[in-house]
């Protein structure tokens, strides 16, 4: 059931000794700076519980080289001595957070024969709907409206097709995709955070958050309270990389985050698709490169469902914006895929500005048109 606990439980008021082994994974996770490498150098030396008493025990060479500084380590101890073990399982228990250890029962399938497998899952929802075929949309977060449209139309066409769709919530192409795929209701979303569940980031998400959970699950590998710190977001990406089945990238930045799944992805033979934008736009070299270095374009829902061997199938359009007319086509023509001003439509168009505003107004009014400023930019192509 949604929100259900996956994964070992103690009972209400037990005491230290009787903890389950995702207790103290959970309060090794809490401790600064554990992202998965160390996490896993930790469990090198012995079990969770153990592990934990050497932390609060006699000073430790070998806990020494896996802090990396002996700074580090002083900070583990002074955080063990301090963090009440018990109150903090209780919390992500109430909290309605489930915690899976990686080998135990409840832990993910899809990520428990990965490259690099998270050694405590913690997830928020119903970890069930993480099954059958699975695509990622991500992308920078400084989309343009054409990505965010286009991000859009991927989630909700893909979900309706019942393909879940994978994304880190990010704000742009992430959260676009989402919003589609939870407009779509068919396939539950699949999100990937890179913090506690109780700190929703970035904020103007949290609807969202909400919705994903409440429908489907959100993972992640952060407990109750931890930061979104810069460092624990390429290891998100590896997450969501290993979920899905096919990578589209709809917008990014040469440099993006997005282009970091995408080598994650590679590393796991996994199907990279990118979306062709407009040349101009720097939202989209990411993607150039990625079209140039040979993945295949992504031009709608249909060329996902064929990646992931489901070309009989067909992507369900929701489009229902009315015809723009003879007059908003032409300015659909001149405005190709570039934002611009009136004064630049008219001219390419033949209008003139009272035609050109009235064909505009109409446009952005059915939704075939973006209006910021004096720039306006086209955010569909109608048939």
């Amino acid at each position: 059931m949604p929100g259900e606990q996956k994964g070992s439980e103690a009972a209400p008021g037990e005491d230290v000794e009787k903890l389950p082994v995702e207790a103290w994974l959970v309060a090794l996770a809490s401790l600064p700076a554990v992202g998965p490498a160390r996490l896993r150098a930790l469990l090198a030396l012995g079990g969770p519980a153990e592990v934990w008493a050497r932390i609060v025990g006699p000073f430790d060479h070998e806990l020494v080289q896996v802090a990396g500084k002996q700074d580090r380590y002083e900070q583990w101890r002074r955080n063990a001595a301090a963090l009440d073990v018990v109150g903090l399982w209780s919390r992500h228990r109430s909290h309605g957070v489930g915690v899976a250890a990686l080998g135990a029962p409840g832990y993910l399938p899809a990520l428990s024969d990965d490259l690099d497998p998270p050694a405590v899952v913690f997830h928020k929802g119903d970890p069930e709907v993480v099954r059958g075929p699975r695509v990622a949309i991500v992308g920078t977060r400084r989309c343009t409206r054409y990505g965010s449209d286009l991000a859009f139309e991927l989630g909700r066409d893909l979900a309706s097709a019942g393909v879940g769709v994978v994304s880190g919530l990010a704000l742009g192409i992430d959260a676009a995709g989402h919003a589609g795929a939870l407009e779509a209701g068919s396939a539950p979303p699949i999100a990937v955070v890179g913090n506690g569940m109780d700190r929703v980031y970035p904020e103007r998400n949290r609807a969202l958050w909400r919705a994903v959970a409440d429908r489907g699950v959100l993972l992640g590998e952060a407990p109750l309270g931890a930061p979104p710190e810069r460092w624990r977001f390429p290891a998100r990406n590896r997450i969501i990389a290993a979920l899905a089945d096919v990578v589209v990238v709809v917008e990014s930045h040469a440099s993006g985050g997005a282009m970091h799944t995408v080598a994650e992805a590679a590393a796991r033979d996994r199907a990279v698709l990118a979306v062709p934008g407009p040349v101009r736009s720097s939202a989209s070299d990411g993607c150039f490169e990625l079209l140039a270095d040979g993945c295949a374009p992504c031009r709608g829902a249909e060329d996902v469902l064929i990646a992931l061997g489901l070309s009989g199938a067909e992507a369900r359009s929701a489009d229902t914006r009315t015809n723009p007319g003879a007059a908003g086509r032409r300015v659909l023509d001149a405005l190709g895929w570039q934002p611009a001003d009136a004064e630049q439509i008219g001219a390419r168009s033949g209008l003139d500005m009272a035609q050109v505003a009235a064909a505009v107004e109409g446009l952005r009014a059915t939704g075939w048109v973006a209006v910021s400023g004096r720039w306006i930019e086209r955010v569909g192509t109608p048939r």
